[in-house]
């Protein structure tokens, strides 16, 4: 993404504790450095020949704080009370952040009060009458092992931010972890904005989590390479079933609501799918050079298809119902049922037999245990919250950018989705993978159309 952007974090004041991770300010000792406020990473990397001297100044202006353990701390370890909440839909990788956040706050920095707040931001609110679950790391020692969240989970409660605000208050919590994806981080920025001008000295520290990896300036989202492995499995299953019957048809509807990242990286990790269906790119069904007549060109050459198809593409197609679940996302029609049934129609009505299977495994890849992968990225995620909270830090999120850990501000990262570029690399190799046409629109124009 091109321009400037202000990547400065906000902080609760100076830091005059001691911390009590040692480790050097000098290289060559074997011991690890501390982290300076003024380490940074470039945004931009990217280098064009006939750059403006403007776009020169941008790309030096975005510079990305850098995470890790500060020398001095802003909170006394012995004072702290830590609260941690996941929120939104399940993702693999939810227990590991957990364990790892609840570790670092005991082992690292010798923080005895760690609260998990059950069910999302429902619980802190009273009518719920959901109690805190006490938090030390015998009790999550093994929750890595398991899928789902071991807090529990919930869409929806966030818009309420005086509660919440005066919950947290209530509970004389000093710092706040909480794991969600984009609209969870914005109900963050708002409590933490509630807590600021209440005057107190609370760090709200996020930690995204969004499956479909459409996270603006994180380089990868945890859960995301579980979920593409688990996918692939399921890919590789819907093949069988159709590579052997008589021109067998395999549909798999993967997550992916308004960004194809999964469906994308499935077919470039199975090597079997014939057709990619992505929110970002739009096509028709019928016509001359709509999808069905390209699958009917398949078959008609293979005598079988894969199709993969993300959840949220084709929806210029269906019936849109305008309703919004309890996170304030748009209800999606089922495209993956639509599709099964006018492929059926299709071939009936042109008396070709076809055998198709249809798979939606999506709620058995959100709630699958972290891949090691991921679980590697969710432990050092949780390490980095728990420094940047204990230095003091707010209304951030931990991120990755060009491979290194740093402090994102919650209000620059919510601010646009990431998409998958039809113009872009990664979906250019996706087409070299699938062998699909490059645009399934009768009308060149109907392109230009979708964009509006």
């Amino acid at each position: 993404m091109k321009g400037r952007f202000d990547f400065s974090i906000c902080e609760l004041g100076p830091r005059k504790v001691e911390s009590p991770i040692k480790l050097s300010n000098t290289y060559g000792k074997f011991i690890a450095n501390y982290v300076k406020d003024d380490q940074f990473v470039h945004y931009n990397i990217d280098v064009y020949s006939d750059a403006s001297s403007e776009e020169i100044a941008d790309s030096q202006a975005n510079i990305i704080q850098k995470a890790g353990p500060r020398e001095n701390i802003y909170f006394n370890p012995k004072h702290v009370h830590a609260g941690i909440c996941t929120c939104g839909g399940l993702c693999p990788g939810l227990n590991d952040v957990i364990r790892s956040v609840v570790r670092c706050l005991w082992h690292r920095y010798g923080v005895r009060r760690i609260s998990g707040i059950q069910y999302g931001f429902k619980g802190f609110l009273p009518e719920y009458g959901f109690e805190l679950k006490e938090l030390d790391p015998d009790i999550v020692d093994d929750i890595h092992k398991t899928g789902g969240s071991f807090l529990g989970t919930s869409r929806g409660g966030g818009e309420r931010i005086i509660e919440i605000a005066d919950a947290i208050e209530a509970l004389n919590m000093n710092m706040v972890f909480i794991i969600g994806g984009d609209g969870t981080q914005r109900g963050a920025l708002e409590i933490a904005e509630e807590i600021e001008k209440r005057n107190l000295k609370i760090a709200i520290v996020g930690i995204p989590k969004t499956v479909d990896n459409d996270l603006s300036f994180i380089q990868k989202s945890f859960g995301f390479d579980t979920a593409v492995v688990k996918a692939t499995e399921a890919v590789a299953a819907a093949h069988m079933e159709a590579h052997s019957h008589i021109n067998g048809i395999g549909l798999v509807k993967l997550m992916g609501r308004e960004a194809g990242f999964i469906a994308t990286h499935t077919v470039l990790a199975s090597h079997e799918a014939n057709f990619c269906l992505i929110p970002e790119v739009p096509f028709d069904m019928d016509g001359p050079n709509g999808f069905l007549a390209a699958l009917e060109k398949r078959i008609e050459k293979s005598h079988h298809a894969l199709i993969v198809v993300a959840e949220g593409a084709g929806q210029l197609l269906l019936q849109a119902t305008n309703e919004k679940d309890a996170s304030g996302n748009k209800k999606l029609a089922d495209i993956g049922v639509f599709l099964r049934d006018h492929i059926t129609q299709y071939f009936r009505e042109k008396e070709i037999h076809i055998n198709l299977k249809y798979m939606d495994p999506s709620y058995q890849i959100r709630s699958a245990p972290a891949a090691p992968i991921d679980s590697i990225y969710c432990e050092r995620l949780g390490n980095n919250a728990v420094h940047a909270a204990m230095a003091g830090k707010t209304k951030l999120l931990i991120g990755v950018v060009h491979n290194k850990f740093v402090h994102l501000p919650i209000d620059v990262v919510v601010t646009k989705k990431n998409y998958v570029n039809p113009e872009g690399s990664l979906w250019r190799d996706a087409l070299d993978t699938i062998s699909q046409p490059v645009l399934m629109l009768n009308k060149p124009e109907d392109v230009e159309n979708s964009r509006k």
